[in-house]
């Protein structure tokens, strides 16, 4: 979710324009791309591709020396991929594997405006090209899906296999999420955007490792958690102790992307049983 946007402002047009209005107050995409991974000194294939319905989409493929995985990010609703250069550095250095990350409809360079079936099918779109690289494993491949974007990851997971799935801040669905925001007010039946993680974790087989922040201010922690109770073992939580919505990488610091890089190795290697 949108950075320094609480609940209330989230949803309070809503209430005032109903659901047309819907997807100009969940995504905040921006088409200014001001740095790239090289800037800071890392290799990658700058990458387009097309969705199903013909829009054109922007990548970066940031390769890792000798890397069997490749973590298939979807980010948050806000900004675009060029906003994840300090996390993606981390990440590359931390964790050693590939990293794909991608912007949706109507994020940096991508075509088209952005919206809940719109995205899905973008990542489609996205794990579609990754199979298409020469040299990359196509079972090697590990769903990343941040705030709004591990709703898309969880989406493509029901439908398409991978290694393992992790989502970090997930919230349980837009209805949950304004309901979070005005507890009093039947504002559900308006929205017309579900993005429903809940509905769609029951139906994931794979792996899954759920992150939240205890200090979540966008995110609810217990969306986090309902999420995970919802999923299918083999399934981990992890707690990221004093972490707010958008510094998790941050504050969990080395233990963080330790956390991250154990799990990727047992599921790489069929070692995460069910619990």
């Amino acid at each position: 979710m949108k950075k320094g946007f609480p609940l209330l402002v989230f949803f309070f047009p809503v209430l005032f324009w109903g659901c047309p209005m819907e997807e100009r107050f969940i995504f905040y995409p921006s088409d200014r791309i001001d740095n790239t991974p090289r800037d800071l000194g890392l290799a990658f294939d700058d990458a387009y591709f097309a969705t199903g319905d013909g829009v054109r989409l922007n990548g970066w493929f940031v390769p890792y020396p000798g890397a069997q995985i490749t973590l298939l990010w979807f980010h948050g609703n806000a900004g675009n991929i060029s906003h994840r250069l300090e996390n993606i550095k981390l990440l590359h250095d931390k964790v050693k594997i590939n990293i794909f990350i991608f912007d949706y409809r109507g994020y940096g360079r991508s075509e088209g405006r952005a919206s809940e079936g719109g995205t899905y099918r973008d990542g489609e779109a996205a794990l579609r090209y990754l199979r298409s690289r020469e040299n990359l494993d196509s079972k090697g491949i590990v769903f990343f899906g941040r705030s709004l974007g591990a709703a898309v990851a969880a989406d493509l997971a029901t439908r398409e296999s991978c290694l393992a799935l992790i989502l970090e801040t997930p919230f349980a669905s837009i209805r949950e999420m304004a309901r979070a925001a005005f507890p009093f007010l039947p504002i559900g039946p308006l929205l017309r955007t579900r993005y429903d993680v809940v509905e769609k974790i029951r139906k994931v087989e794979a792996p899954l490792l759920v992150l939240h922040g205890d200090r979540d201010e966008v995110v609810p922690y217990e969306q986090g958690k309902r999420v995970f109770e919802a999923a299918r073992a083999p399934k981990e939580f992890y707690t990221i102790r004093g972490a707010h919505h958008n510094d998790t990488y941050i504050v969990g610091g080395d233990a963080y992307f330790a956390a991250l890089k154990n799990f990727i190795e047992r599921a790489n290697t069929g070692r995460i049983k069910p619990s």
